[in-house]
């Protein structure tokens, strides 16, 4: 089994920057790959971005590039979401997941990981 913890989240001004982070635990000892999601009210979770198990590969939505890094440090078995530049419309709960299944695939589809957090609220508000 697996647990992945989120933290990080807040509030935040327009403009502002915050550091997501995702902790797992349990089965570490094999490769996965992480993805971020939000998902804001009303609307259906929408995935943000996406590292590999090696670090090297990440790929974003459109409407982060530029603005959010993805990073992983596996020693810590954390990942992180850099979060620069923050708007109102970034304003949503923040989850992490796992794919043990595809550890070296950028995975935007939900129904690929395996395991997810219990998310992280991030607002965006003056």
């Amino acid at each position: 089994q697996v647990q992945l913890v989120e933290s990080g989240g807040g509030l935040v001004q327009p403009g502002g920057s915050l550091r997501l982070s995702c902790a797992a635990s349990g089965r570490t000892y094999s490769t996965y790959a992480v993805g971020w999601f939000r998902q804001a009210p009303g609307k259906e979770r929408e995935f943000v971005a996406a590292i590999s198990w090696s670090g090297s590969r990440t790929y974003y939505v459109d409407s982060v590039k530029g603005r959010f890094t993805i990073s992983r440090d596996n020693a810590e078995n954390t990942v992180y979401l850099e979060m620069n530049t923050l708007k109102p419309d970034d304003t949503a709960v923040y989850y992490c997941a796992a794919s043990y299944g595809l550890p070296n695939r950028l995975i935007t589809t939900p129904k690929e990981y395996d395991y997810w957090g219990q998310g992280t609220q991030v607002t965006v508000s003056s």
